[in-house]
């Protein structure tokens, strides 16, 4: 038991929080009962007296064995949160560049000859068909079995927002390297860079953006999360 004690201490706990010392009768025969000295260990304390236990003792192997899938347990699913944590931060990243890309496809469009809404919706059809293999936003978003009020980028998980992004960049570049004029010419060109980077990914082997998975939580919903994270920390500084 000193072996605990030592672990305990050295780990900065209170021994005393641990190993709880207390005095149970037990019967001894004709109806007498006798004080005993006991000791009520906690969960901690379990894990350090069989962790420092003989592992020859059926009791003591069994434990170390309990503990240890436990330990990996816990491992797994803290890897899983941690995955589930970076793969929403990449969204809310990759979200709000697309916002900021897409306000510059935007004039880059006009700048071609693509001015009122209706012309940029056509426009921005031709860059998801050439991307999405022949469908256009109104496909997406019944593929993806969205409510009429829901926004497509909001429902895209980090690889499917970072193709649209390449997508959005490159043809924002291309349409001001090539100087393109005119809506016909510059809706061909948004079409064949969402091709092109179509092309990419089915020869890198990678999935193409239609089969990939729809998130069940938008990136609002992300953004309201971090929001009351962000204002429960504040409130408590």
């Amino acid at each position: 038991m000193s072996g605990c004690f030592i672990s305990c201490s050295n780990s900065d706990q209170a021994i005393s929080n641990h190993f709880v010392e207390v005095h149970e009768m037990v019967p001894i025969g004709s109806g007498a009962k006798r004080k005993l000295p006991d000791v009520r260990l906690s969960r901690y304390a379990c894990y350090l007296v069989v962790q420092n236990g003989d592992p020859i003792k059926p009791v003591i192997a069994n434990g170390q064995t309990y503990f240890a899938l436990q330990t990996r347990r816990q491992e797994l699913a803290d890897d899983q949160a941690f995955k589930q944590l970076k793969e929403d931060e990449k969204r809310l990243l990759l979200r709000e560049e697309m916002k900021e890309h897409n306000k510059q496809l935007v004039d880059a469009a006009a700048d071609a000859g693509v001015t009122s809404n209706m012309d940029f919706a056509i426009f921005q059809n031709h860059g998801y068909r050439g991307l999405y293999g022949g469908l256009d936003a109104k496909d997406i978003h019944q593929r993806k079995g969205l409510k009429k009020s829901h926004k497509i980028l909001d429902f895209m998980g980090s690889t499917e927002l970072a193709a649209n992004l390449f997508r959005a960049t490159q043809t924002e570049e291309k349409l001001r390297r090539d100087q393109v004029q005119g809506k016909t010419q510059a809706n061909q060109t948004h079409h064949q860079v969402g091709a092109k980077v179509r092309q990419t990914i089915d020869e890198l082997g990678g999935t193409m953006p239609e089969n990939l998975p729809t998130p069940e939580t938008s990136v609002k919903q992300l953004e309201k999360q971090k929001n009351k994270i962000s204002k429960a920390v504040d409130d408590q500084e």
